[in-house]
């Protein structure tokens, strides 16, 4: 069994953040979105509704989102950034507090597990992602990026809610091209 790794080429991650956007599928974009840009589980992505993440009262998105992770029982509080945002608004016009942000829209409960893989790999099959993708991908990506970014795991370990850095270390996904990239652009 092959682990979940990350996409490396931020123009992978472009295609795939754009992919349903083009294709006019907002829930599918949205999904791909969150899980590019907030690190949760696929899970805690599947659980949020519309009123956890847009105001209904002001008309306008909120600026974090409070989840309790199913996985740790923590609360945690993330900012959603610009790109989010700006989705939000675009498909909050027929959005209700109760619905789920990721609803089927034959039965208005979420879309399971099953469906959001399809949905992701559907993209990545589409992109001519060079591996196979998983929900969890994204979460990983975004870690890897992060930290290519030059975000320090010691953060990164903190938004994963990992108990460790050997773990978070692990999670990112080094391999020897990232290794030999420091050797080769690391000046003095």
């Amino acid at each position: 069994m092959s682990t979940t790794q990350p996409i490396r080429d931020i123009s992978h991650v472009r295609a795939l953040t754009n992919y349903y956007l083009n294709l006019g599928q907002h829930r599918n974009h949205l999904l791909i979105l969150f899980g590019l840009h907030t690190a949760l589980r696929i899970g805690d992505l599947l659980t949020i509704r519309w009123r956890d993440v847009y105001d209904f009262g002001q008309k306008c998105p909120r600026k974090t989102l409070t989840i309790k992770e199913q996985k740790t029982g923590k609360s945690k509080t993330l900012a959603l950034n610009a790109k989010i945002v700006k989705a939000l608004k675009h498909s909050a016009a027929t959005a209700k507090p109760h619905e789920f942000l990721f609803a089927n829209p034959h039965t208005g409960k979420a879309i399971t597990r099953t469906q959001a893989r399809r949905i992701i790999q559907a993209a990545g099959e589409a992109i001519n992602l060079p591996s196979g993708i998983s929900c969890h991908s994204l979460r990983k990506t975004f870690g890897y990026h992060a930290w290519q970014n030059g975000i320090s795991p010691a953060v990164i370990m903190e938004i994963y809610n990992h108990s460790n850095l050997n773990h978070t270390r692990r999670y990112l996904g080094v391999v020897q091209d990232d290794l030999d990239k420091v050797y080769m652009e690391l000046g003095f």
